[in-house]
């Protein structure tokens, strides 16, 4: 008989789906300031990341981002598409704002412009592909939150979350944690409840893979009847009889008389009850028409 699995804390179901999502997996190169996170390194020469630190470092940032009463105050920010539409959707369900896409320099540092904006915090998902904005919110006394790889700068990064920040699943799956963690802390969440939002809205979506989806869930077109064929021929033969449909017109064989004499041959059936009509003498064929000289009298 098979022991009954124990359940899972949510610490261990965390660790597990982080590494159902690769967030393990590193690089060939590591900076120095990475190695304190590091686990071990393959034969392959990948490092692989610590995920109970990485876990840890998800909770300290939950615990900032809760601290920050106007949750507009905050940025998220990915220029990498693979993060994109984790940004978007962390950014619908916390409340911060989002800048998905390029960042436009002078964001944080140039009042002139309309884009012009003074965040409390800032999270990113990759330090090299957003040095930009890193550098920016170092002269402007932002603190940073960051997603870096093992071979991720380091510097003007606050709190540097230690994993995978070049798969789509990895990407989705961490900025999931972060915002489940954050609706807990701020009691949206009841505790011992799970999130009832997925995990795979968060993953990043090819262009033409979401197009064929919204083509399946197009609705069909109503299925009509066809009453041209011959089973609607016969439905409609037999509520309505053929009498109604049957011309009015005498037959072929009618025989006509060429004048309305009292002699006149009537043939056909339905003409023999009519009423004669009054007999016309029919003037002679070569005979000439009389004028009166009194004029129209």
């Amino acid at each position: 008989m098979a022991t009954a699995q124990r359940n899972l804390t949510t610490r261990e179901a965390d660790i597990r789906m982080m590494m159902a999502a690769e967030v393990q997996l590193g690089t060939k190169n590591c900076d120095f300031q990475m190695e304190r996170y590091v686990f071990k390194r393959r034969n392959d020469g990948i490092y692989i990341i610590n995920l109970g630190k990485t876990w840890e470092k998800l909770q300290l940032a939950a615990r900032i981002i809760v601290a920050i009463e106007n949750p507009q105050d905050i940025i998220v920010q990915s220029a990498r598409p693979y993060g994109q539409r984790a940004v978007l959707k962390f950014a619908q369900y916390t409340g911060a704002h989002a800048i998905a896409g390029r960042h436009t320099p002078g964001t944080f540092t140039n009042q002139l412009q309309t884009s012009f904006s003074e965040p409390r915090l800032l999270i990113l998902t990759d330090p090299r592909t957003d040095h930009q904005p890193i550098k920016e919110a170092a002269l402007s006394n932002i603190p940073t939150i960051a997603f870096c790889d093992t071979d991720s700068p380091m510097r003007y990064v606050d709190i540097g979350i230690p994993a995978n920040n070049k798969g789509n699943h990895s990407i989705g799956c961490l900025f999931w944690l972060l915002g489940r963690m954050v609706l807990q802390m701020r009691g949206l969440i009841p505790p011992g409840h799970k999130w009832d939002v997925m995990v795979d809205l968060f993953f990043y979506r090819e262009p033409e893979e979401a197009k064929e989806q919204q083509e399946e869930e197009v609705q069909a077109l109503p299925n009509y009847t066809d009453y041209s064929t011959v089973a609607g021929g016969a439905e409609w033969s037999s509520q309505i009889p053929d009498a109604q449909w049957a011309p009015e017109i005498p037959a072929a064989g009618t025989v006509v008389a060429t004048g309305w004499t009292a002699e006149e041959a009537v043939g056909g059936e339905g003409w023999d009850t009519a009423a004669a009509p009054t007999a016309a003498v029919a003037p002679p064929i070569n005979a000439v028409p009389v004028v009166n000289p009194g004029g129209w009298e």
